[in-house]
């Protein structure tokens, strides 16, 4: 069995293409048609790049299916490729979750809410998979950013207009997820 070209990402891949090109690599996934190696390098192919890795995990982090519960081992080794794309990346989708967990529960949205804490948890159990340096960086920076209202990730709650209860929720998941 041989990987699909139409599963391998280009270097020019667009966030659309990435979205369209992780929905197809999910389908063959859960129809069990790839090896390990093939996920592996599937995935590979999309988070070298920002476009590709943001594409992928919107729409893993989101999907109804189970492979995101309990991710393979082709995609975890796949994440470990591009450390510095990923971490940054899974963290911020660790705390945008959580702080839309609380928005959709104030505006007792249950359903939404729920599919925001299962990317919140997936988006934790990742990170504690792959025990990147890098997250704990950055997971760290944005503690800081947290607790001084300044620093590296100031202008990302700044630019999501994060309330008080919302940093909360995303500081509670940052130091879950990295102990």
């Amino acid at each position: 069995m041989s990987i699909p070209s139409s599963l391998l990402a280009s270097e020019s891949i667009t966030f659309e293409g990435a979205i369209e090109l992780t929905q197809s690599l999910l389908s063959f996934i859960e129809a069990d048609r790839l090896l390990q190696a093939d996920i592996q390098q599937a995935v590979t192919s999309l988070v070298k790049t920002q476009n590709g890795a943001r594409g992928f995990f919107v729409t893993y982090l989101t999907d109804d299916g189970q492979e995101a519960d309990h991710p393979s081992p082709g995609v975890v080794e796949a994440l470990r490729s591009a450390p510095e794309i990923v971490a940054e990346l899974l963290v911020k989708n660790l705390a945008m979750s959580a702080a839309m967990v609380v928005h959709h529960s104030r505006q007792q949205k249950e359903e939404m809410a729920a599919d925001s804490a299962r990317v919140q948890e997936r988006s934790r159990n990742l990170i504690q998979m792959l025990q990147m340096p890098a997250c704990q960086t950055i997971a760290s920076q944005m503690l800081e950013s947290l607790q001084s209202a300044n620093g590296e990730y100031q202008k990302f709650f700044q630019r999501w207009g994060y309330d008080d209860e919302q940093k909360l929720a995303i500081g509670s998941a940052v130091r879950s997820a990295i102990g």
